[in-house]
């Protein structure tokens, strides 16, 4: 399963503005098959849990605070190379500094609210797909 599969959230700032096609559009478009997705709102524990490897960070409780604001899109990618394809998809965390025609170039507001979320590693791949899906709801073809 490893390097096959990455995970996913469309983040409630593109959920707001509407971007949730627009976004699936381009992710198929690249090649990626959706194995699993829903739509759901993360609490405010379960938004701390998720992103906990930034616990220490400055901007952590507005990152929790974000990311349980409203619904976010959670969704498990099958492809090869499945992790690096999509950080190269999505672009850089800054969409001021992310290439033409990436997803955060396209949809993101600023490095706060852009849009995507994006595993960045085959073992965070795996962690956060498990997160949010149990294994049964993940279909892999």
């Amino acid at each position: 399963m490893t390097g096959n599969i990455t995970f996913t959230m469309i983040k409630p700032d593109a959920v707001k503005a509407g971007h949730i096609g627009g976004i699936l559009a381009k992710i198929n478009e690249a090649g990626f098959r959706i194995v699993a997705m829903k739509l759901s709102k993360l609490s405010t524990e379960k938004a701390g849990e998720f992103y906990a490897v930034h616990a220490a960070r400055p901007f952590y409780g507005e990152l929790v605070e974000f990311m349980s604001s409203g619904c976010i899109v959670a969704a498990v990618l099958e492809k090869d190379n499945a992790v690096e394809d999509f950080r190269k998809l999505i672009g850089a965390t800054n969409p001021a500094d992310a290439a033409p025609g990436t997803i955060r170039a396209l949809f993101a507001k600023s490095i706060g609210e852009n849009a995507v979320h994006g595993s960045d590693s085959d073992e965070n791949a795996q962690i956060e797909a498990a997160f949010h899906f149990a294994g049964t709801d993940i279909f892999r073809g």
